[in-house]
């Protein structure tokens, strides 16, 4: 595995950005992102579906002329009957689709194949090898897992291509209530797109003053930005594919070319950290889940 090239693709928007907004940056992307994958898709908010559906559909036209590989991703908590429609559309596709929420895989022809998204839950080698026998040709592991769980289920599963979360804040949790809603006074079916006004997410502190987590609607996220930083030999060797990078509002073209030079050895961890610190990220970058330890831990410590 250690000679396997590592693919870059970029993960469906997690955040509520108008149409106008979505459709100029995946047009960025489709001309100047060096990026072989990308998923589209509302995965946290079905209220956010509609106002986005006309411009991730054109955004889809344009990516694959540009000669990217689109995959639509599945709905993370689907709460009521038109948000299961949804899912059971998208799980019926004949497409490569990737799977959010475990109950989508009931509309799925069995053997289809589809990627397990990250906010699945599969720490182990027994739960990746059953979605593998419903289908899964590709796993987002979930990002509390170490390199060391990584290499493990490339060991188990060989044939399973597995994708890191390599860059933005990290995906933790999801609730039936909306934090940005109740933050602004308001209940979640009158929320008003409140969650628009944080395009990288409402940052939430302690009462010490510390930076803590951040929200997006019903999401929590960490509030540091998690950067794989680890040596591509070392990420190859435990068997990881493809690196994801989740979209936000810095120059996300300019992170996926840093992120290109540095799969292909021509810089430093170093120079990479360097490189998307200067787009501006909303946080720290960090990488302690990779390494084993606290998701908060700096990346360049």
């Amino acid at each position: 595995m250690s000679d396997m090239p590592i693919e870059l693709s970029l993960g469906p928007l997690l955040f509520n950005w108008p149409a106008a907004q979505v459709e100029a940056f995946y047009a960025r992307i489709a001309e100047a992102a060096p990026v072989d994958r990308v998923y589209l898709g509302e995965v946290v908010c079905g209220k956010r579906a509609p106002l986005l559906a006309d411009a991730l559909a054109r955004s889809a036209e344009r990516l694959g002329a540009a000669g990217k590989t689109v995959v639509w991703s599945s709905m993370s908590l689907p709460t009521n009957p038109r948000e299961r429609r949804a899912g059971r559309t998208l799980a019926a596709l004949d497409d490569l689709v990737e799977i959010n929420d475990i109950s989508a895989l009931a509309d799925r022809t069995p053997g289809a194949p589809f990627v397990a998204g990250p906010l699945l839950n599969v720490y182990n080698e027994g739960a990746a090898r059953e979605l593998m026998a419903r289908g899964c040709v590709r796993l987002c592991a979930n990002v509390e897992l170490p390199l060391t769980s990584i290499a493990s289920l490339a060991r188990d599963c060989p044939t399973l291509e597995l994708e890191v979360f390599a860059f933005g804040r990290l995906p933790l949790a999801l609730s039936g209530r909306c934090y940005h809603a109740r933050a602004h006074g308001r209940h979640r079916d009158t929320c008003q797109y409140v969650c628009d006004q944080d395009p990288d997410g409402m940052a939430v502190r302690t009462l010490d003053g510390q930076e803590f987590l951040a929200v997006n609607g019903v999401q929590t996220l960490s509030h540091g930005v998690q950067i794989v930083d680890l040596p591509p030999a070392v990420l190859r060797e435990a068997g990881v594919r493809a690196l994801r990078l989740s979209p936000h509002t810095c120059d996300m073209a300019a992170i996926a070319f840093a992120f290109r030079r540095f799969v292909d050895g021509e810089i430093e961890a170093a120079e990479l950290r360097a490189a998307v610190r200067e787009t501006g990220p909303p946080g720290a970058l960090v990488s302690g889940y990779l390494r084993g330890g606290a998701g908060l831990r700096a990346a360049d410590q």
